[in-house]
């Protein structure tokens, strides 16, 4: 009896120390955070930087602790459909959620989920966003606000053991993201966690935090060629004071505010020893336009919308300061979180897991090209798009309106400035590039998701509703 009570003893000792050396996750996301709005960006840009006054001292450095990867995409660019891309490594189409209305099926496999029956302690802080879903599915414990929320007075609904409990917090909201983050990291530093902190931070209507209130006076963004360029679907357009005053600064403002409550994460890491224990992963839902193409918002596939900021954390790699290069995507987070935590990846999963890439080992077959899709909101100006991106080129289709389709040599013009579609010369890049969207569309078993009005797909004169173009 008494060997036997000892080796019960023994491997309960075994079974805590090797889950004290599986790795801990922070995977922190912004929402509407363009590729380039990062302070180091801009000063590696030198002359070519549209906002050479951002600062963001935290992010440049976790920049410099860890990889930046300079081609990081989302394949849909809206806030809902990434969203519910991060958590399951799945396409819009695949997934569902389609819209920002649209909440997560229920039973859908997440990374939470899946780390969740591996041991794993799962949170989750801040904005989830799709719908005004009061689940988080997954997650032991959550605080956190349906839709929007707001920049002060947030309603905050706290779940833990069971338990719900709403309160309103009167401080700013991604300051009191980070409280609860802290929180968590404090009462599960002895055990293996997975923390996800979505920011509110820079979603509009933007409220800085009052320190920065009035940070960046009388900086202008400085002007690109394409702000003198307008989209297909919206020829009459005009960029006017998109990237002007105080609605840009704002942006800005709260880019930096937001940026401080990731540093007291950080610290906070440090503080606990967690930093030589923990993978940290960075990113936003989708970019934004500033007045390029005379647009605000996201939606459509040009680079300020789709290309996203990307940074990764790992004591287990030796990546400090590190650039990577190859083409990595927002169904790419899930696997990644599964891979260091162990855990197999499901085949559902369409993403990839980043580590060969931050070991400096990228297979042989890593992907040189992806799909971007949009689906038809009703009562926004966006139609339906299909596109593919490679490493030197992009090719946008509108299912129904052919005649806007759009080529870029992104490589050779990345402002996309001249539409090669229609152009002779570019008949070879034409037939490949459409080529290989048809191929990626077979591989990713594209189909129009239900909660797609067929209607409104394909068709010359979709449904419309009253149009609007909001920051929603």
């Amino acid at each position: 009896m008494r060997i036997l009570s000892l080796g019960i003893l023994l491997a309960t000792v075994f079974t805590a120390l090797a889950q004290e050396k599986r790795p801990n996750l922070l995977f922190i996301y912004t929402d509407d955070q363009r590729w380039d709005a990062l302070g180091f960006i801009q000063k590696q840009q030198g002359g070519k930087a549209r906002f050479p006054w951002l600062k963001t001292p935290n992010l440049d450095r976790l920049r410099s602790q860890g990889a930046h990867f300079s081609n990081a995409f989302c394949t849909t660019s809206l806030c809902s459909p990434s969203r519910a891309t991060f958590l399951t490594g799945q396409y819009t189409h695949t997934h569902g959620v389609t819209n920002n209305h649209t909440p997560l099926p229920p039973g859908t496999v997440t990374y939470a989920t899946l780390l969740q029956k591996a041991g794993y302690t799962t949170g989750f802080v801040g904005k989830w966003h799709m719908g005004n879903q009061p689940e988080r599915p997954g997650f032991d414990f959550s605080a956190s606000f349906d839709g929007q929320g707001k920049f002060y007075d947030c309603p905050v609904t706290i779940r833990k053991n069971g338990g719900v409990r709403q309160v309103i917090e009167e401080k700013w909201i991604d300051d009191a993201s980070a409280d609860y983050a802290i929180g968590f990291l404090r009462e599960n530093k002895d055990k293996p966690f997975s923390l996800t902190v979505g920011f509110k931070s820079v979603h509009g209507p933007r409220e800085p935090e009052t320190d920065f209130k009035a940070a960046y006076a009388g900086s202008e963004a400085v002007p690109v060629p394409s702000l003198q360029l307008t989209s297909p679907f919206r020829p009459e357009a005009k960029n006017g004071n998109s990237y002007r005053g105080e609605n840009l600064l704002n942006y800005f403002r709260t880019l930096t505010s937001a940026d401080r409550s990731l540093g007291r994460l950080l610290d906070e890491l440090d503080k606990l020893g967690l930093d030589k224990n923990t993978v940290v992963i960075f990113t936003s839902d989708n970019g934004y336009y500033l007045g390029e193409h005379s647009l605000g918002d996201k939606r459509s596939a040009y680079e300020e919308s789709i290309r996203l900021p990307f940074l990764i954390r790992s004591p287990f790699n030796n990546v400090s300061g590190k650039t990577i290069d190859p083409l990595v995507l927002n169904i790419d987070i899930a696997p990644t979180l599964l891979d260091f935590a162990g855990v197999e990846i499901p085949k559902e999963i369409q993403g990839r897991s980043l580590r060969p890439l931050l070991e400096e080992k990228p297979p042989a077959d890593w992907r040189k090209s992806f799909l971007y899709e949009y689906f038809y909101e009703r009562n926004f100006k966006n139609p339906t798009i299909l596109g593919l991106r490679t490493t030197t080129d992009k090719i946008i289709v509108y299912p129904g309106r052919e005649q806007w389709n759009e080529i870029y040599e992104v490589g050779k013009d990345p402002y996309e400035l001249t539409n090669q579609f229609n152009n002779p010369d570019h008949a070879d890049l034409k037939k490949q590039l459409l080529s290989e969207l048809e191929r990626l569309k077979q591989e990713t078993r594209f189909q129009v998701p239900s909660t797609v009005d067929p209607d409104n797909f394909g068709n010359e004169n979709p449904k419309r509703g009253k149009n609007r173009d909001l920051d929603l």
